[in-house]
Parts: C-alpha cells; structure tokens; sequence
C-alpha cells in the first residue's frame, strides 16, 4: 500500500508542475495580456493595414530584431475598411523617422503575428499620436495555399498538351 501512495504523489507532484509550467509558459506568449505589463510613459503611434492577420494587442514591435514597443490596439475602422494598430513606443526610441514602414510578421512558420519596423531615411521622427503610412499586411498562409493550388489547376492541363497531340 505504500508504493501506491508513493505513486500516487509521485503522479500528483508531477501533474502539478505541468500545470505550472504550462501557467508559466501562457503568461509569455506574445499576445498574452496576463505577461503584459502597462507601459508607463512612451508616446503611441498607428498604423493602417488591408490585413492583420492574428495580430493581437500585446504583441512586440521591433526594429532591427531589437523590441521598441508593443501592440496596444487592433481595431477596425468601417470607414476605409482597413485594421487600425496602435502601438505604444519606449520612449528611448524617439527618433524612429516618420517614413519609417511597418511590417505585420510572424514569428517562424506558424507562430505569432508580431509588427517589424522598417526605418526609412527622413530627418523628421514619429511622434505621440502619429502615424505610420507605409504598410505591409500580413501574408496569409491560407492564401499563399489557393494561388498555389489554383496556378497548378490552371497550368496543369497545358504542360502535357503537346505530348498528348503527338
């Protein structure tokens, strides 16, 4: 009976420290709001997409690889039909040039959507409710997929014509 107390705590100890780790590893995900501390200070800025992909609010905003930023906001503006990204900037980074473009990128094949910052080449930076005009929208694997597969059913009756009329 006492081997199978043992295991049984054993068991317990062990499903509890999954739990944690698994509490643990929620709370860094990028989009996750419980690892999402308010960033005090910083000015915000915008920017205007035709698509966000699964972007979300708290993801990182980097420049070069380095993070500058997070994702405050992802709204719709009925409007001009396109997604609105507010971004909260550290403010050690106050002299990113308003030309600058911004990236919606995923992090390896499948992963999180996050923004990547382009510097452009003015002599003027973004300031505090600013906006970034230049935009790249998130590629969309789904997509990416059906173009793939409808050039392949539109190519695919014309590679073997010639053999076939000799």
């Amino acid at each position: 009976m006492s081997k199978s107390r043992g295991t049984e705590i054993g068991t317990g100890l062990f499903v509890l420290l999954g739990f944690a780790a698994l509490v643990f590893l929620t709370t860094q995900l990028p989009g996750s709001k419980l690892g999402v501390l308010a960033n005090s200070g910083g000015y915000q800025v915008s920017a205007r997409f035709e698509n966000v992909g699964d972007l979300q609010a708290g993801a990182p905003v980097t420049m070069s690889g380095v993070k500058v930023g997070r994702v405050t906001g992802v709204s719709f503006d009925s409007t001009d039909y396109k997604a609105v990204v507010t971004m909260a900037i550290d403010p050690r980074y106050d002299r990113i040039p308003d030309d600058s473009w911004a990236n919606i990128e995923t992090a390896g094949l499948l992963g999180a959507k996050y923004v990547g910052l382009d510097a452009g080449g003015s002599e003027t930076y973004l300031a505090d409710k600013g906006q970034i005009d230049n935009t790249q929208s998130a590629m969309v694997l789904e997509k990416l997929v059906n173009r793939l597969f409808a050039a392949f059913a539109g190519g695919g009756g014309n590679s073997n014509s010639k053999e076939d009329s000799q």
